[in-house]
């Protein structure tokens, strides 16, 4: 590329400042707030120019002149010249999940809104690029590490220790209720009155937070997977993943085949249970080396959660403790890793830390979760660890309750979701009231949006002129959709046809 000639530079500035005033001019007539100007950049994965911008937040909101950060966004700008005025905002999950990073991934399912109406993807505090709070990444580190819980709490402890270090390094100023004040300045940093917010799993606790604090500021809201605010995390972890198992049992006993194949499944997977802890040798599912390692409990029902997520994965499970009862683990602890994320789309553990440790862990002693009969209390016992000597932000009693809806709210659960299943939705929408639409897809896990024809149903809520209109959008379209076929293995050949 060559640069652009300088006689045009003059020429260039006094249009782009005098576009600058009548947009200005324009915001105040319309009572809007001017938008700050952004720059040109471009992100991995989308190949359009985008907009960059941040904006400069205290680190205590109650210190204004005090430490700084700054919080960074991207915008898609829409597609059409006569775009309409109210963006869409999408709020990423973890908590620790960056939306900037994972904006490439999930476009495909905000195109349709992205023709006239920009996106908008922030790095919420402690995230990305947003005074990130990230610990070392043990994605290709030995097995044997990844299973010593005691090594995971000590390492937790270094990180946190390394984190307090930084100049933004006080962690109890990263709760979702600051956070989301932040999100706000960017709405008046992009001059828009009113926006669309998708959120996706603790998106969606953001997603209400916003609302709650700002509700006069929100056209529309689209949540999927819900995790609110009074759901206390580490108990309704050991509740969900337990009925989400249990489905996928019920539903192997009932499918000809799966049961065939795995007649004894319950009791296979009750068998690795009272066997661990118990050392193991299998080969690293990252790195692909041997490894031994001394499989814990609690790496264990990891094993078997991780996969609930995706149905698709899910499918393989039966298989997978099957071959695990026989000491094969190669399966089981492959598909635990086989959503692995990409290089920047994990979760800032440090920001994961900072918020659960304030906004949950507190309240497990009020829990009325029944623990499930296999998982039990061990998530609990892990976070109230790890949380001991966390620094805990104060979070403000209001953040516990969902007020009723002021603008239409369209909410969507997996049947099948281990972490967030549909009595969490069913309660946010009563608490919601009128305004609230709640969806709940069959044979569906984490992530309802991710199917393709709720890309549709996404587009028609939000693009509906009227209130009464998105309320009554048609959601049908996923009610059929069955659960993936039980994955088989390929039987051996007899032995007469063996070379």
């Amino acid at each position: 590329m060559h640069p652009p000639s300088t006689r045009r530079q003059p020429v260039r500035l006094a249009l782009a400042a005098t576009a600058l005033m009548a947009l200005s001019a324009w915001a105040q007539a319309a009572d809007m707030p001017a938008p700050t100007p952004t720059q040109p950049c471009r992100l991995s994965g989308l190949p359009n120019e985008l907009q960059c911008g941040s904006v400069k937040r205290a680190l205590d909101p109650a210190k204004p002149e005090g430490a700084q950060i700054e919080v960074h966004y991207v915008v898609l700008p829409a597609l059409a010249r006569n775009k309409l005025p109210d963006p869409v905002l999408f709020l990423a999950g973890g908590p620790g999940q960056s939306s900037i990073n994972v904006a490439s991934a999930v476009l495909s399912r905000f195109s349709r809104l992205n023709n006239r109406r920009d996106l908008v993807f922030v790095d919420q505090r402690g995230t990305g690029k947003s005074a990130p709070l990230e610990c070392p990444d043990p994605g290709r580190r030995p097995l044997a590490e990844m299973a010593d819980n005691d090594r995971q709490l000590k390492e937790l402890e270094q990180c946190r220790d390394n984190l307090q270090k930084l100049p933004y390094g006080d962690l109890r100023f990263f709760t979702t209720t600051i956070a989301m004040q932040d999100v706000d300045a960017v709405r008046q940093a992009l001059g828009a009155n009113q926006w669309n917010v998708i959120g996706g799993s603790y998106g969606t606790r953001a997603a209400l937070e916003l609302q709650r604090q700002f509700p006069q500021t929100i056209r529309r809201l689209l949540i999927d997977g819900l995790a609110p605010p009074d759901m206390i995390l580490p108990a309704s972890f050991s509740t969900d993943t337990q009925a989400a198992g249990d489905a996928l049992f019920d539903d192997c006993a009932k499918d000809a085949a799966c049961s065939k194949a795995f007649p004894k499944l319950r009791e296979q997977w009750a068998g690795l249970l009272k066997s661990v802890p118990r050392t193991v040798q299998v080969t690293h599912p990252v790195t692909g080396r041997p490894d031994h390692f001394v499989l814990s409990r609690r790496m264990l029902l990891s094993a078997l959660r991780g996969p609930l997520y995706n149905p698709a994965m899910a499918s393989a499970l039966p298989a997978a403790i099957a071959a695990a009862a026989e000491g094969r683990f190669e399966g089981l602890i492959g598909l635990s890793s086989g959503g692995t994320p990409r290089k920047g789309m994990g979760l800032a553990m440090g920001m994961h830390f900072s918020v659960v440790c304030a906004e949950d862990v507190p309240r497990l002693s009020i829990s009325t979760d029944k623990p499930g009969a296999d998982f039990g209390d061990t998530d609990a016992q892990f976070y109230l660890s790890a949380c001991k000597n966390w620094p805990r932000g104060s979070v403000p009693e209001a953040f516990y309750s969902i007020p009723k809806a002021p603008a239409p709210v369209l909410l969507m659960s997996g049947a099948i979701d281990p972490v967030t299943p549909p009595r969490h939705g069913e309660h946010v929408a009563k608490a919601l009231g009128d305004q609230a639409l709640h969806v709940v897809v069959p044979a569906t896990g984490h992530g309802v949006m991710a199917l393709a024809c709720m890309r549709d149903v996404v587009f028609r809520f939000i693009d509906a002129k009227q209130d009464a209109e998105a309320l009554k959008t048609d959601t049908s379209c996923a009610a059929k959709i069955p659960r993936p076929t039980f994955f088989l293995p390929i039987p051996d050949a007899p032995r007469e046809a063996q070379p």
